[in-house]
Formats: C-alpha cells, structure tokens, sequence
C-alpha cells in the first residue's frame, strides 16, 4: 500500500462492523476517522462497512456524526471528498455507555445484531480499543463474558485492536497477556504500534531481503555499529499527569524503538507471512543481552529537560509542567547501549535515544559499516576517510541515503565524502496518510505481519526491565538535564565517545 495506485488494486477489506472504544476521543477523531476516510476514498471499505462509536457521553447518532465530521475537517490529511465523507458518516451509530458496565454490552450487542439482521457486516466485528490502557483488559473481558468476540469454525470473524502502551512493565504486559488470552485466540488479539504503519519502517524488509547488495555484508564482518534515533521537539505539554508516570523509555522503547532495532537485528524469515516474521522479531529481541544492575547504570543516560527555546516557542522545564511533581525523577530523555548475542551481531552494538523538546524532529536508522583499510593511501595527503553509513529516514522526510568516499575532480588523488539519496516522494506518488490505513486494512483482511504478538511484546519489556530496576534503585542520582532546543544531555555523546564512536547529529546530520 505504498501508492495510492497500489491501493486501488487491492480488493476492499472484508464487510464489519468497526467498533471503537472510546470513541469520542481525540485518537477516534484526529486519527481513526481521518484513515477510516483515506481508506475509503480508495475504495478499500465495502459497502458492508459500519462504524459503532462506543463512549460515556451522552450523544444521538447524529450529534456523534458531527463530532467525526469536525474531526475530519479539522485533521484530514488530503482534500475531503464531500461525497465519499457523507457515506462514512452514514456509516456510523452510537451507544452511550461505560466499559465498566455489563449493560455496555448488551446495548452494543443489541446494535450488532441489528446492523447483522439487515445483511450488514456478514457478521465480522473489529473491536479497537481507542481508551486509556488501564481499560483494555476489561473490555476484553466483557466482550469474551457477553459473547460478542466468540468466533466459531467457519463463521465471521472477530477481532481486537489493542493501543499502546502495552503493559507498563514485564509482570504487567504478561499480566495483560494472560487476561487477553483467557477469552479470545492470540490470532484475534492485534497490537498495534503505529510505527509499523510508516511506508520506511516497511521498507527496511524490502531493502533487506529483496536486495542481493545488503543482506551479504548485513552482519559483524561488516558493521560497526548501528544507531537509532527518534527525536520529538513537542514537550509534555498538558499530558503530564500520564507521562510522569510513564517516562521515555516506557513510552518510547518498548515499542517504537524496538520495532525498528527488530526490523534491523531479525533473521531474514522462513517465508513472508505473519508468523514467520513475528517469530525471527521477536527472536531478535529476545537475544539482547540483559545486563546488570552495574552495566545498565554504566550503558544508558536518562535526563530531564530544562526550560528552553525551540524555534520561536518557549519551552517551560519539565518539572514545571502542569501535572508533574515538583521533584519529578521521570526522564523525558533516554539513551542505551544494547548488545544482541547471537551469531550475527556478537560484539556489534546498537545505541538508541529518544527525547522530547529536542533540537528537530527526526527519526533515523543509521548503520555504519567498518573502515576500510588505508594502506595503499597512506602517503597521501589526507583526512580520515569519511563514514560509510547507510540511513535510512522515517521522519520528517521518508528515503534512504548510502554514504561513502569518491575521488574529488582534479589531477590529483584527493577523497571526498559523497551520497546517493532515495526519497520516497521522488519516484512514488503516495497520498498523505495518518500511518493507520495500512494497519486498519490489514486487521480487517487478517494479515497480522505489521503486529505485535505476545512474545515479541514480552521480550521487549524483559530487555528493558533490568535499566527500570537500575533507575529505580538509583534514585536521583544519575538523573542528568539538557536545555530544551538542544541536541540532549552531555552525558549520552560520553556513553558513544568512550567506544570511540559519536551520535549523528540532530541537525543537519550530513553537515
């Protein structure tokens, strides 16, 4: 689905019924309508498609409808189609209700039973579960108590989106697990990371595995290191009841930045299907060294940032963010050195970092390969020969540049750094997205590739458990700070620069 060609060549997804938790929230309204809309301009929903809004308010179909047609206006991501709009708004009905409420359920059983009657939906039912993560376990357990996400041999399908954050922590996201497990088939249980729904992140198994040029040099023979960065400049803002609570690494590692490192790290899969690429991720995963108490305080920096300047916005310290404590330890920063032990990337080590109110926004993958021998210049007059680095760009611009030496024109042998860029926008007409159509098709016609399964979701809190534990036991020492608008605290250039190797930087990377 990387064109919008691409996408009239797929069939529309299977007839459901789209029922969203929390859905007057702003997840439903700047997110899940906006794709539901893109979806359905590319005639990707069929005409059995129903949306059914689930939330406490007290609201008339109608009155829900213009809540979503606001939304749709307000955070499209095209030019709305007025047609194609009034046949997804007529799609939608409403129940008012708490999902702590068994009568939630009846009413929406009702609803379901009524569109099912009139030969709508053939009877699939997508729940997605748009609401705070405390609420996911319980409307799990209500649907499996009224029968509503029973399936049967043979007959329609049901199936559950979960949100991240999944779990908290190792004992919780298996603690999450086991309830999700008790009433619904891991085949039905869908953990979606939105990340996974980028047209790069996808592209890191194209370039990978359907390259002859990569995969041959793609292991420690070859590469020195490798870097991720997700870097935001949006602060806490007003969320920071939840993030004090949470912290970067909760919120960012886990999921995002192991998505990507699994992406990097896995073997390349017995065949193209969900299990086989879940199961080589989450191996990747579950082979990264767990350090201890002492080498994770020695291999990670956390820090907070202080008041600052990004742009023309003043940014207020996190600490005198509405919601925080006043003696936060929450880092809004975190970088980690981590270790895969396997045969392929014994002794290659992989740094990540993500922090808010930074510098630029920008997320990157960059694999640096090792230097190559100088001998035969080494009576030229010359620098250290430049990187050789391949980057791949997920955020704000989508390509992938390899960087390497060339000969700089002239009569004498003088070596320049050079690179050859790949931008999406260059060769592909691709609409702007959410990064949810994908993941919202591919839920609706089965394909589970681009979700997490419950051991990949495991294994990435057991990786990161051991730096919570440390942090924990710590305590205010070791909790470092950075200026807002900066490139993040001093302390992460030192956790590279002793390896003898340095970030990328934020800005202008290349410069």
């Amino acid at each position: 689905m990387s064109t919008s060609e691409n996408r009239n060549r797929l069939p529309p997804a299977d007839p459901c019924a789209f029922v969203i938790f929390g859905a007057s929230g702003d997840l439903t309204r700047r997110l899940l309508i906006p794709a539901l809309y893109n979806l359905a301009e590319a005639n990707l929903l069929g005409e059995g498609f129903r949306i059914v809004g689930v939330a406490r308010g007290e609201m008339s179909d109608e009155e829900f409808r213009g809540h979503l047609e606001k939304g749709l206006a307000d955070f499209a991501t095209r030019n709305v189609d007025p047609a194609t709009a009034k046949w997804l708004l007529n799609c939608v009905s409403y129940i008012s209700g708490d999902v702590d409420d068994p009568q939630t359920y009846e009413k929406l059983k009702k609803e379901l039973e009524r569109l099912e009657a009139s030969g709508l939906t053939q009877g699939n039912r997508l729940f997605y579960c748009a609401t705070p993560p405390q609420a996911f376990a319980p409307i799990a357990l209500h649907l499996g108590a009224a029968g509503l996400s029973r399936e049967h041999d043979d007959g329609p399908w049901r199936r559950v989106i979960i949100e991240k954050p999944f779990g908290t922590s190792l004992d919780s996201a298996k603690a999450l697990n086991r309830e999700l497990l008790s009433v619904l088939d891991e085949d039905q249980i869908f953990r979606i990371d939105h990340y996974l729904g980028k047209e790069t992140v996808q592209n890191i198994l194209v370039l990978r595995f359907a390259n002859g040029l990569f995969e041959p040099i793609w292991n420690r023979n070859h590469i020195d290191h490798v870097q991720i960065t997700v870097a935001e400049t949006v602060d806490v803002g007003t969320r920071g009841k939840f993030y004090d609570a949470t912290g970067a690494l909760r919120d960012m590692v886990p999921n995002h930045l192991f998505q990507l490192l699994s992406l990097v790290a896995m073997e390349p899969p017995s065949r193209f299907d969900a299990n086989s690429v879940r199961s080589e991720k989450a191996e990747a995963l579950d082979s990264i060294r767990i350090p201890t108490t002492e080498e994770a305080l020695r291999d990670s920096v956390r820090a907070q940032y202080r008041a600052g300047r990004i742009g023309d916005r003043e940014v207020t310290a996190y600490r005198k963010s509405p919601d925080v404590a006043p003696g936060s330890l929450t880092e809004t920063y975190v970088a980690l050195r981590l270790e895969i032990d396997n045969w392929r990337w014994a002794g290659v080590p992989f740094y990540l970092r993500t922090g808010k109110a930074l510098t630029k926004r920008r997320t990157e993958i960059a694999v640096k390969f090792k230097q190559a021998p100088v001998s035969m210049f080494r009576d030229l007059k010359m620098g250290e020969l430049s990187d050789n680095l391949l980057v791949i760009s997920i955020q704000p611009d989508e390509g992938i540049t390899l960087h390497f030496n060339a000969k700089h024109p002239g009569p004498k042998i003088d070596i320049a750094p050079v690179g050859m860029k790949f931008e999406y926008k260059d060769y592909f007409e691709a609409a702007p997205s959410t990064g949810y159509e994908t993941l919202i098709y591919d839920c609706m016609t089965g394909d589970a590739i681009l979700y997490q399964r419950a051991d990949g979701v495991e294994a990435g809190w057991r990786a990161v458990e051991p730096f919570l534990q440390a942090w924990k036991e710590a305590g205010a020492k070791g909790i470092e700070t950075y200026d807002a608008g900066s490139e993040g605290p001093y302390e992460a250039a030192t956790l590279l620069a002793r390896d003898g190797r340095r970030w990328r930087k934020i800005t202008d990377p290349d410069g």
